[in-house]
This record gives C-alpha cells, sequence and structure tokens, in this order.
C-alpha cells in the first residue's frame, strides 16, 4: 500500500501540520525520506532520540527482549522494570519509581500524588498547585491546566481547579503567591516549549527554599531536560535543588515511549495500591530498551561530550548570527539549545523551520520566535558542522526573501 503526504489529510484527525516528505529510515543523526533524499536530524524527535536513529545497543535490546516476553500486566511485575527502576534510583536522589508511557502521564502521576500526600497529611484545604506561565507539562487535561500556555488549555470547558501561574526566574511573585494552602510547585528546571528559558540559579535555591518553608512538594518536570540533555544525568543535578519529585520521559527511552516518575519513599507510600495505575506503564519492551538507553548515557564520557557539542553549536550559531544578523541571543544548556530571534523576525520561527527542511535539515521551534536545537548526545561534530552549515542556508533564505 504506497501512502504519501496527502493521505495525511484524508485519513489523520488534523491537530498536526506535519512537514510534505515523509521519514522512513534513520541511522545516527541522518534520515531519508521516501525519495531517498538525506536530512541532518537536529531535531531528535523533540529531544528524544538521544542516542540518534537505529543505535545499535538499542536494537539488541528490542530485539532480544521482543523475542522474550512483551507485555504482561501489572499483578506481575518484571525483571526490566525492575532494574531500569534500580538503576534509576542509584543514580538519582528517588528511592521509588512509578512507570508509565510518557512526559504527560509521569506529570499526572506526579500531580494526583502530591494531592494525596498533601491530603492525607495536612488535611484538604492543602490542594493548590502552583506552575509557571509558558511552561509545558503534557496535553492531559490535568497537565494542560498546570502548563502555563493558555492557547494550549482553553476551549476545553471547565478546568480542574486551585491551579495558579507565576512568571518563571521571578521570586518576588512566587513568594507572594504560595502559602501553607500550597501543595505542589511544578517546573521545569529549563523551560523547553515556552522557549528555552535557563532558571536563575537564586530562583530555584528560592523557590526550594520557599517549598519547604510552607510544606509544599517541588515537581521538577524534567521530561524534556533529563537523561544527559544538559550535560548532567538530570538537570537538577547543575542546580544544587534537590526535588522531592522528578518526572522525566523522551529521551528516557531513546526513541521507544515510556515515562517515570521518581521520588522519595515516604512521599510515595502515599500511592497505595489502586490509587493510580497504568495498563502499559513499565512493561517490559519499554523498560528494556530505556535500560539500554540509560546504560549508554549515563557515563562520563557522553555527558562531557554533550558539554563539548554545546560549545561548537554556541560558536557555529554564533557565526551565522554574525552575517545574517536574525538572533537576540543563543539560549539553553547542553543540546537543548534555542536561538532567538530578535526583533526584526519577531513570530517567524517557522519560517526557519520550513527553509531548514528544505535544506534537508531537521530542526524546531519553541514558539513563534525561537529556533530549537535537541539532538542526539553522541551526534558527531562532523555532522553538527554540515547540519549548521545546511541552516545557514536556511537563514539565508529567509533573510533574502
Amino acid at each position: 500500500m504506497k501512502v504519501t503526504r496527502a493521505t495525511f489529510d484524508e485519513v489523520m484527525v488534523p491537530n498536526y501540520n506535519p512537514a510534505s516528505m515523509i521519514p522512513v529510515r534513520g541511522e545516527g543523526s541522518r534520515v531519508w525520506d521516501q525519495d531517498g533524499a538525506e536530512y541532518i536530524d537536529l531535531a531528535g524527535g523533540i529531544a528524544v532520540n538521544v542516542l540518534g536513529h537505529s543505535h545499535p545497543a538499542l536494537v539488541a535490546a528490542l530485539n532480544e527482549q521482543g523475542s522474550k516476553l512483551w507485555h504482561l500486566s501489572n499483578v506481575f511485575t518484571n525483571e526490566p522494570a525492575l532494574r531500569l527502576a534500580t538503576k534509576l534510583t542509584n543514580a538519582t536522589f528517588a528511592e521509588r519509581v512509578y512507570f508509565a508511557n510518557s512526559g504527560a502521564e509521569a506529570n499526572e502521576a506526579a500531580l494526583k500524588l502530591a494531592r494525596r500526600f498533601a491530603l492525607e497529611k495536612f488535611g484538604e484545604e492543602k490542594n493548590e498547585i502552583i506552575a509557571f506561565n509558558k511552561g509545558f507539562h503534557g496535553r492531559t487535561f490535568f497537565t494542560v491546566t498546570v502548563g502555563g500556555q493558555a492557547a494550549y488549555s482553553d476551549g476545553f470547558g471547565p478546568k480542574p481547579g486551585a491551579v495558579v501561574h507565576c512568571n518563571y526566574n521571578d521570586l518576588a511573585a512566587f513568594e507572594k503567591l504560595i502559602s501553607d494552602k500550597t501543595c505542589a510547585v511544578m517546573m521545569e528546571p529549563l523551560q523547553g516549549e515556552g522557549g528555552i528559558i535557563s532558571p536563575d540559579p537564586a530562583f530555584v535555591e528560592g523557590v526550594r527554599a520557599l517549598c519547604d518553608k510552607h510544606n509544599a512538594l517541588l515537581i521538577f518536570d524534567e521530561v524534556q531536560s533529563g537523561v544527559g540533555r544538559t550535560g548532567h544525568l538530570y538537570a537538577y543535578m547543575g542546580l544544587n535543588v534537590v526535588p522531592d519529585i522528578l518526572t522525566t520521559a523522551k529521551s528516557l527511552g531513546g526513541g521507544f515511549p515510556i515515562g517515570a516518575m521518581l521520588t522519595t519513599a515516604d512521599i510515595a507510600a502515599h500511592l497505595k495500591p489502586g490509587t493510580h495505575g497504568s495498563t502499559y506503564g513499565g512493561n517490559p519492551l519499554a523498560c528494556a530498551v530505556a535500560e539500554a538507553a540509560f546504560d549508554v548515557v549515563n557515563t562520563p564520557e557522553v555527558l562531557a561530550g554533550v558539554v563539548e557539542k554545546e560549545a561548537l553549536f554556541r560558536d557555529l550559531l554564533t557565526q551565522i548570527n554574525d552575517k545574517y544578523h536574525v538572533f537576540d541571543e543563543i539560549r539553553g544548556k547542553g543540546l537543548l539549545l534555542g536561538a532567538a530571534l530578535n526583533k526584526d523576525y519577531e513570530g517567524r520561527a517557522r519560517d526557519f523551520l520550513v527553509a531548514s527542511t528544505n535544506e534537508k535539515l531537521m530542526c524546531l521551534v519553541a514558539g513563534a520566535n525561537v529556533v530549537r536545537f535537541a539532538p542526539s548526545l553522541i551526534i558527531s561534530e562532523q555532522e553538527i558542522r554540515e547540519g549548521m552549515a545546511r541552516f545557514e542556508r536556511a537563514v539565508a533564505h529567509v533573510v533574502s526573501a
């Protein structure tokens, strides 16, 4: 059966507007479409393909587990889930893990746990959740309400209550909002969809201290920033702050759908049997692939390489900007970077994305004003340079159009 981009319009719900080409094969940081054209992938499936495409360790784990056991139910546990949970707890602050299928599901679990924890320890009045404007935490009704972008949450009827928002990096405003009614604060330790916004260290430390003062749980959404993306295994490790709950997904499975919520034993105890669950969460296939990805990423060589590659990206993007004067700044950390457009190109991030695709480069946007890059953590220097050469041609096209 032959399918084309036109097939999408005939059979798919129109909530996406995909590119005109259809990728069919990938290897490392290169992708080929139906016509055999080769693309450099600096999008990484939105910070998912942490080891690129078809990494041998992931393929081997998938094949091995695929011939053993795909799915059980949570009436049983399984070896890959237990191994992965052990590695996650050994490598982080956490003592307990809950597995889901996505970042949104991990965040949903974190929010429900925070509410249950506060209810059982402090009573019904302690139910308020504080989150941050321009944040993004998923597309379930609860998580999209907590995410601070009305464009994603409006238009679906009454929203879950007791959710308030504050500007990111505004500690004074946050201090006015938080109270003893606050049960949890949810934040990205590096805002992704909102424009690749890094936190001020004093802001993060102040949020942690105020959470402690008011007995509120601090939830770090590390769906996009985790699993080596910033050069640390998790971004909190570079911020001198430890959350109470951490969510992780995207890069965790290297492309296979999986999410996880990490927390302490004391907090986890409030999700007793029957209080929350997931049919597919923690299935053997997903956990086996995620374990293989985790083993590759959680090494000094890969994590140090992320820092080196960030420096190269920043240097090449600065060289492009010196020539074409389109960016105000290069934001982000590690291999989650954003080129923020200046006022002359305000609102035109998608133009740069489309032009990049035409130059056989895959990149992303983060809102209307930021071009985003989230490639494989093990992308080669040669592929970075080739990708940036293609991006420069795309920039030249937009500037001259």
